[in-house]
């Protein structure tokens, strides 16, 4: 691991704004680096407010979709709410289908399948609306590259309208209105909004037009603040209003689905990141074993006994990716050691077996173990199909796109893409994408980075300092929680390997010349345990939360790594 200390803001900037908030310089200082530079600054990042979001009408063709969906129910058309089949998309077609059926009845969803149709707009879906006389397609988290289906679609009398999110291409789709922040035209004033954020954005319009302020739209903030942590978008401006309050709605009334899938979860209060790792994984699971359809049946379902079926089945669809999961990851793990491939900048496997809905998962893993820019691939129908995943500072977005010779089609963000191309193609698009990378990627990047936001001596760590930081939440990419380092540590002698394979380090440490002592847990770090024997001083980058034992509850440092 290297670690690299975040530049100190300037002295001046941060005792003003200390003083004027009466808090610690050390907390100034993280408001800094976080462009949070003024009182008013402060004010809104600390007290998030639905009045902060923007005008949804500065978005392009945010006018064309409201009045096409407004002409749709007064000539009583058929509507078809269209989305991808992850967590994004189908929080995104819960959100927008149980708006619509508030107000108007002839509304139906659609989510591809995985295997049969692919990511994104399909053919099928096309002609399934057609056959079902509907003709105006809402697709949301997905439709931008569209191109040929959105025209296909136009030729039967099918308008679209895209909300998206992702990256255009050259070429915008010829649809009704294609809102998406990212498009080159576009000056809506904040451009990281996920899928679900579009459409969020939307029915804001849609309220708007009414003369209805934004905070009627509440309760559908659980689904926002979950495709927000699942999709990991930056938390930051709008972001950060949507997830703040989305928790309130998932810590207070969540809809009947999601209160089902965290019936079992003993937390009293979740965060975005319990969102991440319990939430998402179990609504993505129906899209990767089933079908997302499952997804947004229980995110939209109103009656407690049916949501809790669906729940349990949603929970062993869960568990059926996870052994999958972990089986492929063994097996792709063998493929590189087998092919030598171990010094490579990129890590490419392929196996035409592979369960489909779980290779993204599972590049995720081989970059725990060999941390660089990975793809994935298994045989979908004709078709190879992969997923990629980058390393922190690599767009592989881009480097995907100076592949796309050997490419049929791809999608995706600088740090996960999606691909598809032909078997005869596989070798060829290997040798280019390690070419691209090893040309391209600067070493450093190759070796998992611990950014530090600042220093801290252990009796800087007091309950006041720890309150504020707890209002940094929610944490997230552009937000993240606050890491310190400290150096000149000792184990006050009790420190020892722990958990079932003693893969974890617990101690307590403290400070020389000084009297305070607090816990310390390092997950995975059991292998440095010998880094603080025999009164060795150390230094340490950690992140701070709390630790509840036996009724008694105290500020720990949760170790992410640990050096002499």
């Amino acid at each position: 691991m290297r670690w690299t200390l975040k530049p100190t803001p300037n002295t001046i900037t941060t005792t003003a704004l200390a003083e004027q908030l009466n808090i610690p310089t050390k907390i100034a200082t993280l408001l800094v680096q976080r462009g949070i530079d003024t009182y008013d600054k402060a004010r809104q990042f600390f007290r998030p407010s639905l009045e902060d979001l923007h005008n949804p009408f500065l978005m392009k063709d945010m006018d064309k979709a409201v009045s096409r969906i407004n002409t749709a129910f007064e000539r009583e058309e058929n509507i078809l709410v269209y989305g991808d089949y992850d967590v994004d998309g189908t929080t995104s077609v819960a959100l927008m289908s149980s708006y619509l059926l508030s107000h108007y009845s002839q509304v139906a969803t659609y989510i591809p399948d995985r295997y049969a149709e692919g990511y994104g707009v399909s053919y099928k879906s096309i002609d399934y609306a057609h056959d079902n006389d509907i003709t105006l397609i809402i697709a949301l988290d997905c439709g931008i590259k569209a191109i040929d289906k959105i025209a296909y679609a136009k030729k039967l009398g099918i308008d679209f309208i895209v909300c998206d999110h992702h990256r255009p291409g050259s070429e915008l789709p010829d649809a009704v209105a294609v809102l998406d922040p990212k498009r080159p035209d576009c000056n809506y004033p904040y451009d990281e909004l996920c899928g679900c954020g579009v459409g969020f954005k939307l029915i804001q319009a849609l309220e708007q037009v009414k003369g209805l302020p934004v905070k009627t739209l509440i309760p559908y903030l659980d689904l926002v603040a979950t495709a927000i942590g699942a999709d990991i978008v930056p938390i930051t401006g709008e972001n950060r209003v949507l997830a703040f309050y989305g928790l309130e709605v998932i810590n207070t009334l969540p809809r009947t689905g999601i209160r089902a899938l965290i019936q079992n979860i003993k937390k009293d209060v979740l965060t975005i990141t319990d969102v991440v790792f319990i939430i998402a994984p179990r609504i993505n699971a129906a899209g990767r074993i089933k079908h997302g359809l499952h997804a947004v049946e229980l995110l939209t379902e109103q009656d407690e006994v049916l949501a809790q079926e669906m729940a349990a089945s949603i929970e062993s669809f869960n568990a059926e990716r996870k052994d999958l999961d972990k089986l492929i990851t063994v097996e792709a793990l063998e493929q590189i050691k087998f092919n030598k491939e171990e010094e490579r900048k990129t890590s490419v496997v392929y196996q035409e077996n592979w369960h489909k809905g779980v290779i993204g998962i599972v590049a995720s893993r081989l970059i725990e173990t060999y941390y660089r820019p990975t793809l994935v691939f298994t045989r979908s129908g004709e078709k190879l199909a992969a997923s990629a995943r980058s390393v922190k500072g690599f767009d592989v977005y881009e480097a995907l796109e100076a592949c796309r010779d050997h490419i049929e089609q791809f999608g995706g963000h600088k740090y996960a893409a999606g691909l598809t191309l032909n078997e005869t193609q596989y070798e060829g698009f290997k040798n280019k994408f390690e070419e691209v990378v090893s040309s391209s990627i600067d070493d450093r990047l190759l070796i998992p980075e611990i950014l530090i936001d600042s220093t801290l001596e252990l009796d800087e760590i007091t309950p006041k300092f720890y309150r504020i930081l707890r209002q940094f939440a929610p944490f997230g990419p552009g937000n993240m929680a606050p890491v310190f380092m400290t150096k000149n540590l000792i184990d006050t002698g009790y420190g020892k390997c722990v958990g079932a394979s003693e893969d974890h380090l617990k101690c307590t440490v403290t400070q020389k010349k000084s009297a305070v002592q607090i816990g310390a847990i390092g997950f995975n770090l059991g292998d440095k345990c010998s880094l603080i024997t025999n009164k060795k001083t150390f230094s340490a980058a950690y992140s701070l939360d709390l630790n509840e034992w036996n009724g008694n509850v105290s500020i720990q440092l949760k170790l992410k790594d640990i050096q002499e």
